[in-house]
């Protein structure tokens, strides 16, 4: 089997970003973007993803975090498309529901070739410490136009802004982790009736 990894540079008057990624990797993660709580929850991907990821960013963020956060939704998505390879034999689809206390999100995704992305989510409050809770929409959505996905995130119930968006990205990267596993009954198969993705 071909290694599922790839590296990604992006470089910009606002940011320069590199994200390096694992699809059959442990969970590894290293983080630098300036952004803590970004940080924390690219870290749910990882080790609820079983995905190997380094990021490293430096941004505008004496401006605000909104360039950051958007670029590395990007690199992320566009990385994710260069290492998933020509999509023969994957799930294709995943799907996932998380609590966290009084918390629950659901995330469903699809390796479609198709960027969508509908993000239900209403966050109980602006701001998680220094965070915008606005700059995840950015996010998502640079990562499915980049990664050629469709995703709808969900958060279901939740009164605490830090629990509803934690169980989104840990919901994320366990249907993440469904998605890019490989099939051995669809082995070198497209998982389409259309014969592309």
């Amino acid at each position: 089997m071909a290694e599922r990894k790839a590296s990604v540079e992006r470089n910009t008057l606002e940011t320069q970003i590199r994200v390096a990624i694992n699809l059959d990797g442990t969970g590894k993660a290293s983080f630098d973007t300036g952004v803590p709580f970004l940080d924390h929850m690219m870290d749910q991907i990882a080790r609820h993803g079983l995905i190997d990821l380094d990021i490293k960013a430096v941004g505008d963020n004496d401006i605000d975090d909104h360039h950051t956060v958007e670029d590395i939704g990007i690199t992320l998505g566009q990385a994710f498309a260069g290492a998933i390879g020509d999509k023969k034999g994957l799930y294709r689809y995943g799907h996932a529901y998380v609590p966290l206390d009084e918390a629950l999100s659901r995330v469903v995704i699809d390796f479609s070739g198709r960027p969508g992305l509908e993000f239900n989510v209403e966050f109980t409050r602006a701001m998680i410490g220094r965070f915008d809770v606005d700059l995840f929409y950015e996010f998502f959505q640079g990562f499915v136009n980049h990664a050629g996905v469709t995703l709808h995130i969900d958060n279901l119930r939740g009164r605490n802004a830090h629990h509803q968006i934690e169980t989104v990205f840990k919901a994320f990267g366990r249907a993440l982790r469904m998605a890019v596993a490989l099939d051995s009954r669809m082995a070198g198969q497209m998982p389409s009736t259309k014969g592309s993705l």
